[in-house]
């Protein structure tokens, strides 16, 4: 492989952050929310699980703790797509790291899905 497209894959590998992600949440009434995250990031896999007030919130929390990067969650919208409880739930977010705002969107009939899937897609916009 010659320098320059080696170069240009080290650049596009750390441009793309998370490549995957895999969640796991337990929830209900009267049971307090766990959930446990998988990442793989340039290769590498991680695992963390935390507790929270309600799923998405242990889902958030189990991926900062791998991340372990100071971020805030500014807002938080669930949009439904069409109609029907087996919808696809559009999640938009807006999280705030190093003094910027970054925007992430995810979409999922599973809302915790969704909301890591955007969760990650605002990391995936931080500049290093």
């Amino acid at each position: 492989m010659n320098k320059t497209i080696k170069s240009l894959l080290l650049c596009f590998a750390a441009m793309l952050f998370v490549i995957s992600a895999s969640a796991q949440v337990t929830t209900g009434k009267g049971v307090k929310s766990v959930a446990s995250v998988g990442l793989d990031i340039a290769g590498q896999k991680f695992e963390e699980s935390s507790s929270g007030n309600g799923p998405v919130d242990a889902a958030i929390k189990a991926l900062k703790r791998i991340i372990r990067k100071q971020m805030t969650l500014k807002e938080f919208t669930i949009q439904a797509i069409s109609k029907g409880s087996d919808d696809v739930g559009k999640v938009h977010m807006q999280v705030e790291y190093d003094g910027n705002v970054y925007y992430g969107f995810g979409a999922n009939t599973d809302i915790v899905t969704a909301s890591v899937e955007a969760y990650i897609d605002c990391i995936n916009k931080f500049r290093k």
